[in-house]
């Protein structure tokens, strides 16, 4: 089940939206899928499992908007760190502001829930 505080999101706006929260967190630096997973939970994205997550992060890569390598662990087993490329950056500008633009249109058409 889900925490009390987790929003269950439309399966179809998550899908529309996670890559472009996944190239988000990447601008912040090289960082490893389980932290890429912890962080989209910190900004209520809810629960992201390994098995959408890693299809996508290996979907980005072969765009060439995502590089990995390994990083033997601290007294554990060795992790795939992911680091944005400077295609991947240029995509997420270009994202981000389609996504501005995606998210202004629709406001046009949704009435605010303060409006109801």
């Amino acid at each position: 089940m889900y925490p009390m505080d987790e929003v269950r999101w439309p399966g179809e706006w998550l899908r529309g939206v996670l890559e472009l929260c996944v190239l988000g967190v990447l601008a912040d630096g090289p960082t490893y899928g389980y932290a890429i997973a912890g962080r989209l939970a910190e900004a209520g994205l809810g629960t992201v499992k390994g098995g959408t997550l890693y299809p996508l992060l290996a979907r980005l890569e072969g765009e060439g908007l995502v590089s990995s390598s390994w990083h033997a662990g601290e007294g554990g087993p060795g992790r795939k760190y992911f680091v944005l490329t400077a295609a991947g950056r240029r995509e997420l500008r270009t994202r981000a502001r389609l996504w501005e633009r995606f998210v202004d249109g629709t406001w046009r058409l949704i009435p605010r829930p303060e409006e109801e």
